[in-house]
């Protein structure tokens, strides 16, 4: 009876103190008793612990993620301001390569213009040449026969319509390019004149051409046939 009156009021104690106080009394482990430590303040340490170890880890990984992308993207403008800087548009070289191309086709195509035309213009002067070359025998004796003509007979109707004819030959040939070259007064010239006699006389000078035997003929200023001339010494 002793014991269950000293129960009661053990408990009758702990109903005053919990009325007295309005608090619950701290449940505490057996084994943190033994150590002298509540369970649930040291487990709020471990969780606060693990929070700021979590939170740091967060804030590395942050950190490490922001430079890394920090880093890619300035990688990324590095290589494109070098390929824009560095690397040529396949597109614009094929474009220049086809316009040296064709300035050069050009300059090709105008040279042979100039080459033909020049070639052109020579062959020409080369057949007109012998054309006059040719004719010129058939003046020199159109000249010899109005030459021959009695003075009697320089009136007539005839030899008035062969000296109109000799005329129009010696005007066509004018029209031509074809000049006679000229030898009364003039000094003897190898380019121009072929001496083929030499006199002595004092009315002339030294190699001034005396008398002209056949005339000498130029086609736009290149000597056709020299003149054959007679030479005072």
């Amino acid at each position: 009876m002793s014991e269950e009156m000293k129960d009661n009021d053990i408990e009758a104690m702990e109903e005053e103190a919990r009325a007295g106080n309005g608090d619950a009394p701290e449940k505490t482990d057996p084994d943190a008793c033994e150590t002298g430590a509540p369970v649930n303040g040291e487990s709020a340490d471990k969780e606060s612990a693990g929070a700021e170890k979590k939170a740091g880890a967060d804030d590395r990984s942050s950190e490490k993620s922001g430079s890394d992308d920090s880093g890619k993207s300035d990688a990324k403008t590095e290589s494109a301001g070098a390929g824009s800087s560095g690397k040529k548009d396949p597109r614009d070289t094929k474009i220049e390569e086809l316009q040296d191309r064709l300035r050069r086709q050009m300059a090709e195509f105008d040279n042979f213009r100039k080459r033909t035309e020049k070639e052109k213009s020579a062959m020409y002067e080369i057949g007109a040449r012998d054309i006059i070359e040719k004719i010129l025998p058939v003046l020199d004796n159109f000249e010899r026969g109005l030459a021959a003509i009695p003075e009697d007979e320089k009136e007539s109707s005839f030899t008035e319509g062969m000296t109109m004819i000799y005329k129009q030959f010696v005007k066509t040939l004018e029209d031509m390019g074809v000049e006679t070259i000229e030898t009364k007064g003039q000094k003897f010239d190898p380019n121009l004149h072929n001496a083929v006699m030499h006199i002595d006389d004092e009315a002339y000078g030294e190699n001034e051409i005396s008398q002209e035997l056949q005339k000498g003929y130029k086609y736009r200023g290149t000597v056709v046939r020299h003149s054959m001339v007679q030479v005072a010494n």
